[in-house]
């Protein structure tokens, strides 16, 4: 690629960005009239025997909540650097007031509970720590690394700081790109116990998004006309663990079972040490990521540009394929051309959308592999992004038999059904998807533009739930929505 076709990928890509910022604040600044004259509508489902009701209001754009008890949640605020407690439906006082950088999608982004909570009273926090000693929307007021997950103690009053677990990829300004502050994931969980063997220590799954990187992790491995990120380069090393979910024990160590430990140990240094932190790698961004109840998988939305937003298992050593493939390898003909057409495709200046593979053998032979690694297809996705969010199982039979082991999730826009919620059922096995609608056998769902949900009628569940950033059971039994948009939290029930 020669200097003219770098720069007119650049004009173009920053034309894209202009008109998509000023979306944007468009966006924003007619959403914030409208809500300061009318109140949200009051989300539906499409079960005439469920009910949706308001439990708690009054929150400042909650990212995500925990269960401390019935009836008692401590709600991360995305902007305000708070975990609020809400007891019977009131916020009953802040917990904790961290000082955030909240620019774009950063933030106190994600929260896990001990999963021996309160016998251990272990509460782990991701966010993004402000360089300002206050709060912050600076997109340049952030560390190199000041994305980090630290574990606190829960004295029954307050969260006290015990420990930092790790702390990842902030800032991005690399190489000519513009300053940003998205793509940090955020979404914390913990496996299940029954998968454990023994004594061995509880085990956290981390998700950060590629920071806009442009790398090994991301699946480039040749030298680019500009300079790229190769693992291992430039200095320092650490700055390199993006687009992966990590896998570490409850006190931040590195199990030894993890599926790159050995191959770590081999490459040595730091970039063997986060090699063997890593339990997948090739993922783009993801707001949402839960561990089925009842086999112990662990499930993962992934955020697309463009072109196939994706559902799927993620298995230890599995490569997503970002940013060489979305969606199933079968369709990267559809994949290249949807993100070549639309302005600002891939949202780089480095790696321009013209340069995904022409063929499903070309985009496989340019994948990093190491040993252990493998790639698989999502199980499902949308030919078109319909920007997906938070996910979460419904565990038990407090909607009804029909509900018990589903899988929900949020919208992270509110262009579609005003934030939807979508229902999917898993098959016997707990590895798949099964679906009513018979044009969905192919695991995707051709939607005809972005933001346009044609063939997905048949796994919507709900409406009006604005930007659903987190889906949990709570301890009756009733399914919980975090709505970011609305500062609302959200219960479905049975009708009585």
């Amino acid at each position: 690629m020669n200097q003219t076709h770098v720069s007119r990928n650049a004009v173009q890509f920053c034309e894209g960005l202009a008109q998509k910022v000023f979306a944007i604040v468009l966006i924003a600044i007619i959403s914030s009239i409208a809500l300061a004259q009318t109140p949200a509508p009051l989300p539906s489902v499409v079960d005439p025997d469920l009910v949706v009701r308001t439990v708690a209001t009054g929150l400042i754009q909650p990212t995500t909540m925990a269960f401390i008890g019935n009836n008692d949640l401590l709600v991360l605020e995305k902007a305000s650097g708070k975990v609020q407690r809400v007891t019977n439906g009131a916020i009953a006082g802040t917990v904790l007031d961290l000082h955030v950088n909240s620019a774009s999608e950063r933030g106190l982004l994600g929260i896990a509970l001990h999963p021996k909570f309160p016998q251990t009273p272990y509460v782990y926090l991701y966010w993004t720590e402000s360089t300002t000693g206050a709060d912050s929307t600076d997109l340049g007021a952030v560390g190199l690394l000041g994305n980090r997950v630290d574990r606190f103690i829960w004295n029954g009053t307050s969260l006290l700081q015990e420990r930092n677990i790790i702390r990842l990829r902030a800032y991005q300004a690399d190489f000519g790109q513009p300053l940003r502050g998205n793509h940090n994931g955020g979404v914390l969980a913990f496996e299940d116990n029954a998968r454990r063997n023994g004594n061995e220590p509880e085990k956290l799954y981390i998700f950060i998004g590629d920071n806009g990187r442009r790398g090994w992790l991301q699946n480039i491995l040749t030298i680019l006309p500009v300079p790229n990120d190769q693992f291992g380069g430039p200095e320092p090393d650490d700055t390199h663990l993006t687009g992966v979910v990590i896998r570490l024990n409850d006190d931040g160590t590195t199990p030894k079972d993890n599926p790159f430990y050995e191959y770590g140990a081999q490459v040595g240094g730091i970039v063997g040490a986060n090699l063997q932190k890593i339990f997948s790698f090739g993922r783009r961004n993801s707001f949402g990521m839960a561990v089925d109840p009842y086999s112990g998988n662990l499930w993962l939305q992934e955020n697309s540009d463009d072109a196939f937003d994706e559902l799927g298992l993620v298995s230890s050593g599995s490569n997503g394929g970002w940013t060489q493939i979305m969606g199933p390898v079968s369709r990267i003909d559809q994949f290249k051309a949807i993100e070549v057409r639309r302005a600002g495709g891939l949202q780089q200046i480095r790696w321009p959308p013209d340069l995904i593979a022409n063929t499903p053998r070309e985009a496989l032979q340019r994948l990093f592999t190491m040993p252990e690694s493998r790639y698989r297809d999502p199980e499902f996705s949308w030919k078109f992004a319909v920007a997906p969010a938070g996910i979460g199982f419904m565990k038990g039979s407090g909607l009804g038999s029909k509900y018990d082991g589903d899988l929900f999730l949020g919208a992270a826009r509110l262009n579609l059904a005003n934030g939807y919620l979508f229902r999917m059922k898993l098959n016997e096995s707990r590895r798949d998807l099964v679906h009513t609608d018979s044009r969905l056998a192919d695991r995707v769902a051709d939607n005809l533009d972005k933001f346009e949900i044609t063939e997905s009628e048949s796994i919507l569940f709900g409406r009006d739930f604005g930007v659903g950033t987190d889906i949990k059971t709570g301890p009756n039994g009733n399914l919980y929505v975090v709505s970011l948009s609305n500062g609302v939290i959200y219960e479905i029930a049975r009708r009585r």
